[in-house]
């Protein structure tokens, strides 16, 4: 019994007494604390990296360029009133066989057309160039400047062959921006190119685009009856931006944007600014800008495409196997016709220079002055020969 008792008792004892660790565990040094290196350091979530804005540099070329010559590019608005017939049938004549030539007896009426357009102010006495075709036969022409000023226009000059025309406004007491016209002969294919105009009634607009080739032949471009080496580019060009200008980096015109095409995409033409320098004095005197012409509707021959004629059993007429410019067509009582020259012959030379090309040759034409003789060499059949033809002023006319 007295052996429980101490038993207990000493449990009790080493139940409130704190445990100690073993002897062998004493002799230990604890450890020393240490530095807590990165790997141990548990990884921090990612950070969210927010977009830095890009610090504003001086301003762009483009928009230096607009700030600039922008204020010069105007908007043309034309009006014309044409008379029509009141009688939808006097054109038919199944009707005009029971109402006589004289229809119905409806009078006509009048309607009033409206255009639009683009142009740049060139000088302080305001003039301005533009397309021929953004005023062609307008009984009135409303200049209206980006600050907002209208002005009454009148055209001094039109030229259809090159597309130019000169409007003049009233600058009576007025401060107008200009456009500095640049050169350009100067302009390379990859350079800038800047249009400025009104598209599509949408005013101020700015495109930009390349260079993309130059000497676009109009007849290549798909308008025989023009005479232009055009500026092709890939800034957009869309109806209403005729007659805007097309500008390089430096701020400077190298062109005169005409929208031709209706189905071009991507692909803008214009005029080029060293074409509207040399024509531009004679339209603000009023005076008629002369064309020399011979008559002749051309393609480009080569041994190849004569090849493929002669081997094609329904050709209707042989061709010499070289190059020079095919005649197609000859208009009636025109130099060419009167100078003997004939549709299939192939000319080779014009005063004894060599052609090779439509272009060359029409190149050569433009050259001339009207009423100047030439000599043009042809392949005729088997034979060569020489024939004299004087140039004469281009006029209307259609090839057969």
């Amino acid at each position: 019994m007295i052996t429980r008792i101490l038993a207990m008792l000493l449990g009790v004892v080493l139940a409130l007494s704190p445990l100690q660790p073993p002897v062998w565990a004493v002799s230990i040094a604890p450890p020393q604390p240490q530095s807590v290196s990165q790997s141990a350091v548990p990884p921090s979530p990612p950070s969210i990296k927010t977009a830095q804005a890009i610090p504003r540099s001086s301003t762009s070329f483009v928009a230096a360029v607009v700030d600039s010559v922008g204020p010069a590019v105007v908007r043309i608005d034309t009006e014309r009133t044409i008379t029509r017939s009141a009688d939808p049938f006097s054109s038919d004549p199944f009707f005009r066989r029971f109402f006589g030539e004289g229809g119905m007896s409806m009078n006509p009426y009048e309607e009033r057309l409206q255009g639009q357009g683009s142009g740049f102010i060139v000088d302080k006495n305001g003039t301005i160039l533009t397309n021929a075709h953004v005023v062609d036969q307008a009984d009135r022409v409303t200049v209206n400047l980006k600050d907002g000023r209208r002005m009454e226009g009148k055209v001094l000059g039109v030229d259809e062959v090159t597309d130019l025309a000169v409007v003049k406004i009233d600058v009576s007491g007025e401060d107008l921006p200009i456009a500095s016209l640049g050169d350009s002969e100067q302009v390379r294919v990859g350079d800038w190119a800047i249009a400025v105009g009104n598209p599509l009634g949408l005013d101020n607009t700015v495109t930009l685009g390349i260079i993309s080739t130059l000497n676009r032949s109009s007849a290549l471009v798909g308008i025989p009856d023009k005479r232009l080496d055009f500026i092709q580019t890939d800034a957009a060009i869309n109806p209403g931006n005729s007659g805007g200008p097309l500008l390089d980096e430096q701020g400077e015109v190298i062109g005169i944007n005409t929208a031709i095409r209706a189905n071009a995409m991507g692909i803008g033409f214009a005029i080029p600014i060293n074409k509207a320098k040399e024509i531009m004095p004679k339209l603000i005197q009023g005076q008629q800008v002369s064309h020399p012409y011979l008559g002749v509707q051309i393609a480009t021959l080569t041994p190849d495409l004569a090849k493929q004629n002669n081997s094609d059993p329904n050709a209707t007429v042989m061709l010499p196997e070289l190059n020079g410019a095919l005649v197609v067509g000859v208009v009636p009582d025109s130099p060419a016709a009167n100078g003997g020259i004939r549709r299939g012959d192939v000319i080779t030379q014009i005063d004894g220079q060599g052609v090779s090309t439509a272009d060359q040759l029409q190149g050569w034409v433009d050259r001339t002055q009207v009423g100047q003789s030439i000599r043009v060499t042809v392949k005729r059949g088997d034979g060569t020969q020489q024939l004299s033809v004087r140039t004469a002023e281009l006029r209307s006319a259609k090839a057969r």
